[in-house]
């Protein structure tokens, strides 16, 4: 018999339900990088149930994503083993062909494969990490934000915050501002930002693909003179060429791949960047993630963690080639305003399962959340 450290057999048990439901939850403050602006984000929330036990999962996207969990994932699940959840996964990738994976069903089905992970941990009584195969205690995390819409005195505060309030050694700031037509700006901001976190913070940009090839070459070159060690997305994540022109003409260590949605993909990305990036909430969940993890390792790089803090961190414990996971400001503010269970940061790392409980250990506030709620 198959039972958790509480004693609950799970041999002949099978999922029971899988549900969806999408809530919007708006910024703080306006929000633009170098090629998108926002003032509010949806986060897609997926339950998966087996008997009195429930596991949560999600991803952030457009709330149509939970149509495509109700719609195209749902019944291949219900009715199949919890404790195989490779198998689950397997067989919704091969449900979604004719849909196309990428995109709104490539989110769905991590949403649910993330979902089913948690439950198997919980029907195990076993924290996510000690379930996968923990390598490492400590995940280091990196501060995100720094959008092109604050001016310089939001811009400090939360930089200072981070480096000097919580004693993260990374923090990370966006460039490319109006599809890179602001350099001198872009810069600037750069030097304000290091003139406010000390020579002691290590200082990332994120382009989000805003570049040309010769002018991401031209923005490296000064980054490298300012101590920007992190270039993310210097050119658009489609330009594999492009970056692997930035990444040989730059000191910077130039970093994409968070829009990888299959294995094929991070085959594509890994010879032409020297950090591979994954986002578990797009890829394929908790299951597709160590796998791309596997696929940078085999071409010598590490991995990072792309948004979602509080999910990256179960996986990122898991893997020998882990440099950080993003510890994204919008994120963060809505992991922990809408679940139990948040992480802390301070001194520049999480600890995934130190509380003992099973799964991630978070759940949703229902009552916090349904205000939020869309569909």
């Amino acid at each position: 018999m198959t039972a958790g450290q509480g004693g609950r057999s799970v041999r002949g048990g099978r999922i029971e339900r899988v549900e969806a439901a999408a809530y919007t939850v708006p910024t703080d403050a306006p929000e633009a990088d170098g090629t998108l602006a926002w003032d509010a984000t949806t986060m897609v929330v997926v339950e998966a149930g087996c008997g009195d036990e429930s596991g949560l999962g999600w991803t952030y996207a457009p709330a149509a994503a939970a149509a495509a969990v109700s719609g195209l994932l749902r019944d291949v699940v219900v009715g199949r083993d919890p404790l195989d959840v490779p198998g689950a996964h397997e067989a919704m990738v091969r449900a979604v062909r004719n849909a196309g994976r990428p995109g709104l069903v490539g989110d769905a089905l991590s949403a649910v494969d993330m979902a089913l992970w948690d439950l198997k941990a919980r029907l195990l009584g076993l924290p996510l990490p000690e379930l996968i195969g923990r390598v490492r205690e400590d995940v280091p995390v990196y501060g995100s934000g720094g959008f092109t819409t604050y001016h310089d005195t939001r811009l400090a505060t939360q930089l200072t915050g981070w480096a000097h309030g919580q004693g993260i050694p990374r923090v990370k700031i966006k460039i490319g501002e109006s599809w890179g037509r602001d350099v001198a700006r872009d810069l600037a901001r750069v030097r304000h930002a290091r003139e406010t976190i000390g020579p002691g913070t290590d200082l990332y940009v994120d382009a989000n693909g805003a570049y040309t090839r010769k002018q991401a070459v031209r923005v490296g070159r000064a980054l490298a003179e300012l101590g920007v060690v992190w270039f993310e997305e210097p050119v658009s994540s489609d330009d594999l060429e492009g970056l692997r022109v930035v990444r040989d003409a730059c000191d910077c260590d130039v970093a994409a791949g968070e829009y990888g949605h299959d294995l094929p993909y991070f085959a594509r990305m890994a010879p032409v960047v020297d950090c591979l990036q994954a986002d578990a909430t797009r890829c394929g969940g908790f299951t597709e993630w160590l796998r791309a993890a596997a696929v940078a390792q085999a071409h010598g790089l590490e991995i990072s963690g792309h948004c979602a803090p509080h999910l990256h961190a179960q996986v990122a414990a898991c893997v020998p080639n882990l440099r950080h996971i993003e510890w994204f400001h919008d994120h963060v503010r809505i992991e922990t305003a809408l679940f139990t269970g948040a992480l802390d940061p301070a001194g520049g790392t999480v600890r995934p399962g130190a509380s003992g409980e099973p799964g991630h250990g978070m759940r949703l506030k229902r009552e916090e959340a349904e205000p939020c709620r869309v569909l």
